[in-house]
């Protein structure tokens, strides 16, 4: 059931992703996707939220971004963004906190960062860089393995963002006051 509590937390969550979006992404002169730090939102919503309330915070950031608040990286936002070349990143992003929630519901009760890196590596990092540069790849029309390559350029900062997010998240999440709250 969603509590008045559950809704503040979504909200929440979706407030940092907003923010994250402040932040200017790094542009590549190979690629029109940048490399953002918005990631970090998104893998933080599943980790502390949990499948539901995570992926629900990330619907509602893309609700903000196709209402045409400027909350991506580099101040964009509205339907026109879900048309280019990191569609495919923003169609995952709620897929991606469900399932990194979907691990931290399953080891709630015993998390670590170990846990938390493994999940948002496997799915936050080579989950959403390949299927979203292959993706990436069929909307500017470039070969599927060129795509498959490109994907490992985001590799190295995504990898920092997830630990990043693992050990900020196995803060949180073993903090006895933060557990008695989202409990």
């Amino acid at each position: 059931m969603m509590t008045t509590k559950y809704l503040v937390y979504t909200a929440l969550m979706t407030a940092i992703i907003c923010i994250l979006g402040l932040l200017p992404g790094i542009p590549l002169p190979f690629m029109p996707v940048p490399i953002v730090l918005q990631n970090i939102g998104i893998f933080l919503a599943g980790i502390i939220l949990g499948r539901k309330l995570g992926a629900s915070s990330v619907i509602v950031f893309l609700l903000l971004v196709v209402a045409g608040l400027p909350v991506l990286s580099g101040g964009r936002g509205g339907i026109g963004v879900f048309a280019g070349p990191s569609s495919g990143f923003l169609f995952l992003y709620p897929f991606i906190a469900y399932f990194i929630g979907l691990v931290r519901d399953c080891y709630f009760g015993k998390i670590n960062v170990l846990v938390l890196f493994m999940a948002t590596f496997i799915i936050g990092v080579l989950g959403l860089d390949i299927v979203g540069t292959i993706i990436m790849g069929f909307i500017i029309h470039i070969p599927m393995s060129k795509a498959y390559l490109l994907s490992f350029t985001f590799m190295p900062c995504d990898i920092i963002k997830a630990i990043i997010a693992s050990l900020i998240g196995a803060t949180i999440l073993n903090h006895t006051r933060f557990k008695s709250l989202i409990q």
